[in-house]
């Protein structure tokens, strides 16, 4: 399997800039790059990665998506002087051309193939392009938007030809539409194109009509062009996550892609004079954290905008630190997507049933009357930040914690012989039988055993690890899932815990005592029925049954359900609990266990059968590494399952605000 994640950036790319005076293009600078590389050394990210030399793109690879003409007009800029540049310039839309222009953009669109051709050869798992110029909005015969060549466009066309990839998602989370993605590949199946964009009925750059959300594609490309406009600015972390969840994660499980591409701008981001949105920093490595669960960890992060220096270089870091594999930060304000932001989902999500089976047996309706619909101007929703460069350098202190010096740690009986992955550590260390005893003391007797309270001995230490943050998460063995946990889940609260969400799967004899008091959140994943229970906006039970066909749908459970749910809640602290009797299949497990890393700082404590080998030896190499496994293949979920989910819903939505994916 491979690992490692690529860097590609050269200073070269800053040998272009303005010449002339132009307020609407004055705002792309050579220090976006350097500002961002910069970053990058702080952090001590650089000498993580595996730096990949850049190479000029060929004529051949530029004209797999650009005409020969336009291919002749950006050539000839080589040795035009500034008038004839300008001249030039303005015959296309928010461009400008500079003598280096060419030799830049070859060598942009070079390093985006490097990083995609690393990726698909094994080298490396994943990769960051730092590039410029930008390509989003380039299309086939014109430059638009600072870009010069479509450097994704290019490099989806590029996998296809070069390694015989038949589906391929792009993601972009630019502020801009990427108009000349959407151009390119309208028309073809093969590519998912998903773009969230200010849009703001239409008044917002570059003002298409084809930027809302009933442009869809066209053909055999129709459903596979997925736009989510933002009809007013100040989007912050719980709108961009809940778009992931609701409209774009379901369909790209579906389509399953063999390739991740990322249009990664950072205008999104919170102080950014284009986007004038409220996302922080950890919000993009919440978003590439998700990513990397498709593809089998395919992804390649290619640089577009972003034009606060200081925000740009923090999200870049926050990408390339996902990448890497460190813990994912807690994402910081209220999770509660805004009113604007639902009806953008909702109609995004109407607009694009009819091609989707995941979303064939959701109530869908279209949202007719836009809210911010004949606004003279949208209404700022920016927090006030005086300086945002001094807001983000207090903000990354707070959210940034050391790495812990375990991965994960193994409760288990010292004679296992498990094939566990090699940054699994084993705990060997017990508390005393009295300090086991005494955690054990709510239980009969006739309910421990030796095993157990050896169990107990060893998990009492691995907790005070895990609070402690000596390791980042644990797998505990046990002969009595329910009795640990409940012993977990005690300790847990005891030694500080705030809010402590548990997962149960499968049939276990005694459940955690759930309070009103909000520290604890249960869900239990029981299969074939729904325990009856009084109803608590602290309990959820999910009626999940996957069938024995090839495939699996347990990813819009997933989506729909227990990850909004985990996100609204912010838990410190997550318990995984796994039963002999599980109504999910073991990658399913692994998938919800490597997503849920994403939230509390990744600490996660599992407690699973002793028996159950099959499933211990996936989720340790999942928890110590991230791995980039194959959860596939999917397939859509059954009526029942989305009929008996959608009551859960419908209790708990209130209370829990990202569940909601329609404004009410």
């Amino acid at each position: 399997m491979s690992s490692g994640t690529a860097l590609v950036y050269d200073e070269e790319m800053m040998s272009y800039r303005l010449l002339w005076d132009d307020p609407e293009c004055a705002i792309e600078v050579p220090e976006r790059l350097s500002c961002s590389y910069k970053r990058l050394q702080d952090y001590d990210l650089v000498n993580r990665c595996v730096q990949l030399p850049v190479r000029e793109a060929t004529e051949e690879e530029i004209t797999l998506v650009h005409s020969p003409e336009y291919l002749d007009v950006v050539k000839s800029t080589q040795t035009m002087d500034v008038d004839e540049l300008k001249k030039t310039s303005k015959k296309y839309i928010a461009a400008y051309f500079h003598q280096n222009s060419y030799r830049c953009a070859k060598l942009s669109l070079g390093g985006t193939l490097q990083v995609v051709d690393a990726v698909m050869s094994g080298d490396v798992r994943n990769g960051m392009a730092l590039i410029r110029p930008p390509g989003h909005h380039s299309q086939q015969s014109e430059s638009n938007g600072f870009c010069v060549f479509n450097n994704v466009a290019v490099a989806a066309e590029y996998a296809k030809s070069k390694y015989n990839v038949q589906r391929i998602l792009i993601v972009d989370w630019d502020v801009h539409h990427g108009q000349g993605i959407q151009y390119i590949f309208e028309d073809d199946p093969s590519v998912l194109y998903f773009s969230w964009h200010r849009y703001e009925h239409g008044s917002f750059w570059p003002n298409l009509r084809e930027s809302d959300y009933d442009s869809i594609g066209k053909d055999k490309g129709a459903g596979y062009n997925i736009n989510l406009p933002w009809n007013q600015v100040g989007m912050g972390n719980a709108d961009y996550i809940a778009a992931f969840f609701h409209v774009l994660l379901p369909m790209a499980f579906e389509f399953n892609p063999e390739l991740v591409l990322v249009s990664a701008g950072y205008d999104s981001g919170i102080g950014d004079p284009e986007g004038h949105m409220c996302a922080t920093p950890e919000c993009f490595a919440h978003l590439t954290h998700m990513l990397m669960h498709l593809a089998g960890g395919k992804l390649c992060m290619i640089l577009e905008g972003g034009y606060h220096l200081r925000c740009l270089s923090e999200c870049v870091s926050m990408t390339v630190r996902t990448l890497l594999g460190d813990p994912v930060p807690r994402i910081s304000g209220e999770m509660k997507p805004c009113h604007s932001a639902l009806e953008s989902i909702q109609n995004a999500r109407h607009a694009h049933s009819p091609y989707w089976k995941c979303l064939l047996h959701d109530e869908t309706r279209l949202v007719q009357e836009i809210s911010t619909k004949g606004l003279s101007a949208p209404k700022p929703l920016i927090a006030e930040v005086a300086n945002v460069d001094e807001f983000l350098e207090n903000h990354m202190k707070k959210i940034l914690h050391p790495k812990p010096p375990i991965t994960t740690l193994l409760v288990a009986p010292a004679e296992n012989t498990l094939h566990l992955h090699g940054g699994v550590q084993l705990e060997e260390d017990t508390v005393t039988t009295e300090q086991a005893t005494n955690a054990l003391s709510v239980f009969t007797q006739d309910q421990l055993n030796e095993n157990l309270l050896n169990s107990v001995s060893k998990m009492l230490l691995a907790l005070h690890k895990l609070v402690h943050r000596k390791t980042r998460n644990c797998i505990t063995l046990s002969s009595n899932v329910s009795l640990s946990t409940a012993v977990a889940s005690q300790q847990l609260l005891a030694l500080g815990s705030e809010r402590l969400f548990i997962v149960i799967i499968g049939d276990v004899d005694r459940k955690p005592e759930i309070t009103n008091d909000g520290k604890t959140l249960c869900v239990t994943i029981p299969g074939d029925k729904i325990l009856e229970r009084a109803y608590s906006q602290y309990q959820a039970f999910l009626k999940w049954q996957e069938s024995p066909h090839e495939g699996s749908s347990f990813f819009y459970a997933l989506f729909r359900f227990l990850l909004p749910l985990a996100y609204s809640y912010q838990p410190d602290f997550i318990i995984l609990a796994i039963e002999r009797i599980k109504s999910i299949g073991t990658k399913d497990i692994a998938l919800l266990t490597s997503l849920l890393q994403g939230l509390s700082d990744g600490a996660l404590l599992t407690v699973i059968t002793e028996t159950e080998e099959e499933t211990i030896e996936t989720l340790s190499n999942v928890l110590a590494d991230s791995a980039s496994m194959s959860f596939g293949p999917y397939r859509p979920p059954d009526k029942e399952c989305v009929e008996s989910l959608t009551v859960e819903l419908t209790d708990l939505q209130t209370k829990w605000r990202m569940l909601q994916c329609l404004a009410k």
